[in-house]
This record gives structure tokens, sequence and C-alpha cells, in this order.
């Protein structure tokens, strides 16, 4: 049922929507996955919040691009073995930040990946930060959900939800 939802969806959705990349972020299995076009191009496992509330729930844009992010807290320089934000950083505007405090990034400790352990960000792999970052751009949505859902239900939602505020403007 929900395959034939997404497939009308789809079809009656405008293409602009469709088209343009989403990365969405699913809490409840830790993982990410970036659509675009309809289809999904992208899928990892991800490391989040140590507890729930540290990353935050809902759709953000992403405003930052780094590679070899410096790591302000430490004052350790981009490149370095040390540097846990490893190889990129995409951030977010997340609770008003400017998308220097809440990002997607890689990671010098990637057995961390697919636990709740960070302070908010959410961790890849750096090979697969490394891949999602040149997927998507600045001005793309991140959406960001704690649900028991397919990453295909949580994308049609998010599509719908775009469609019906475009209906209402």
């Amino acid at each position: 049922m929900s395959v034939l939802l997404l497939l009308f969806v789809l079809h009656f959705v405008p293409g602009s929507f469709q088209e343009e990349p989403v990365l969405i972020v699913n809490k409840a299995t830790h993982e990410v996955a970036l659509f675009e076009n309809g289809e999904q191009r992208f899928q990892a496992a991800a490391a989040i919040g140590k507890t729930d509330d540290l990353t935050p729930e809902g759709t953000f844009d992403i405003v930052v691009k780094a590679k070899d992010p410096y790591y302000r807290k430490k004052d350790i320089p981009g490149g370095d073995a040390k540097n846990p934000l490893g190889s990129r950083w995409i951030g977010f505007d997340a609770r008003g930040t400017d998308g220097r405090i809440y990002g997607v990034h890689g990671t010098n400790n990637p057995s961390s990946v697919g636990k709740s352990v960070s302070a908010g960000c959410i961790r890849l792999k750096n090979d697969d930060v490394n891949k999602l970052y040149e997927l998507i751009d600045k001005g793309s949505e991140i959406v960001i959900v704690n649900q028991e859902k397919s990453f295909g239900e949580v994308y049609d939602q998010w599509l719908k939800k775009n469609w019906g505020e475009t209906l209402t403007k």
C-alpha cells in the first residue's frame, strides 16, 4: 500500500521536490540516507547523540560544508589524526545555530558509528561522509526523525509536507 501511495505522490508532486536532494537521519535506526529524484542514492550507519535530546529532530537546512574541518573546542587543525570531526563537515542550522554547532561529520573513531555517543552531531565513517559530501549541496534539507519507519516512508512524509506547503501558499 505504501509503495502505491509513494508512486501516486511522486507522480503528482512537483518535480522540484523530487529532484531536490534531502538527507534523512533516523535516530531510531542509527542510519542516514540521501534521496534525490525520488530515489535513494546513499545510505550509511551513523552515530547520534548520547541522549535523545542531544541530536535535534526536525527539518533543517545545510548551511556549511568544509573539507578537513578545524576542531575549535580543542584547537585541533583539520587533517590531524586527533581531530574527532574526521575528513568532512556538513553543518545544519538546528536550534538557531549557524551550521558550525550541529553537523554530519566524519570521525577518528569509526567504532563509535552506529551508537548513541555524540554530543549531538551525526557521525559517519570518513569514507561515507566523503561520498555524502560530494552528493549534497548547501541549501539542501536534512530531516532528522526518531521513528521505526523505513527511509521510503520518511521520504514520503517529507514530500507530502512540502507539497502541502506549496498548495497553501
